[in-house]
């Protein structure tokens, strides 16, 4: 499948903004799942182009204003293949046990542990049936609702309230797989979706698990999946802030800031013969 992709990021400010650093991880990596055609990043400032330790290609935002709005637009298109989810560990990254690191967002407090604790004789039998149980078990227990968390809203708050949404299934998949063992990381990305006809206010998240023997098989607990060609990844970690499209510092604007995203995910279909 060949997917054009429009990512908008636009912050409007109350007062004029005189500098400002950002980190972004918007442009997807290449794996045996999927491969860039082509993708350009465009912002007000100097863009620099690294790698971080997780493989993710990211860009160095500096901005020195004045301007009181700062626009980022990420566009591309990318060929993607179904490997049913499943991923071989890539090379030159970093080893597989980092990814049983916890972190403030996928904590393995009492509130996981006790989640946990039932799959634990089955992730010991057969570890990837446990993980497609785990999975379903957590979307029965978290309901999907949007604008009732934020992304600093941790694995044990879903698990408690019984609601949020994807970086938060991801979230609980991840301190779940990790409490019994299982590495497990974060993925932040773009999805297609057919009936989609207008964009979306924010990218995607799902959350993959290492099976040895065969590789990562990604779960997106939100929609009850495995990863598919519909799906595009830009950055992985060990949580959202490992992860997350943009982040940064700024000097001006005040305190009053407005964000406005837009992701449009489509399907370039090819001209029929």
């Amino acid at each position: 499948m060949r997917l054009s992709v429009v990512h908008r990021t636009a912050y409007q400010y109350d007062a004029a903004v005189s500098f400002g650093i950002q980190y972004l991880r918007l442009t997807p990596y290449a794996n045996a799942s999927q491969r860039v055609i082509r993708w350009n990043v465009e912002a007000p400032g100097t863009l620099t182009r690294w790698t971080d330790a997780f493989g993710n290609l990211c860009d160095t935002l500096i901005f020195d204003g004045p301007g009181d709005r700062i626009e980022i637009v990420a566009t591309g298109e990318v060929e993607t293949s179904d490997t049913s989810g499943v991923l071989p560990d890539e090379q030159g990254g970093v080893p597989v046990e980092t990814y049983l690191r916890a972190t403030p967002l996928t904590a393995p407090d009492e509130i996981v542990a006790d989640f946990a604790a039932p799959h634990a004789e089955a992730v010991s039998r057969d570890r990837l049936d446990a993980v497609h149980r785990i999975a379903t078990a957590i979307r029965d227990r978290v309901d999907y609702r949007e604008g009732a968390t934020d992304v600093q809203s941790s694995a044990s708050e879903a698990l408690r309230n019984g609601f949020g949404v994807c970086q938060d299934h991801a979230h609980v998949f991840i301190a779940v797989c990790r409490a019994l063992g299982v590495p497990a990381r974060y993925i932040g990305g773009y999805l297609h979706v057919d009936e989609r006809d207008a964009p979306e206010p924010a990218g995607h998240a799902w959350a993959a698990a290492w099976i040895d023997g065969l590789g990562w098989v990604s779960f997106d607990v939100a929609n009850r999946t495995c990863g598919t060609e519909s799906y595009v990844g830009t950055a992985v970690g060990l949580d959202y802030d490992g992860a997350c499209p943009i982040r940064g510092v700024r000097e001006g604007g005040e305190q009053a800031e407005q964000l406005t995203v837009s992701v449009d995910v489509r399907e370039k279909r090819r001209p029929a013969s």
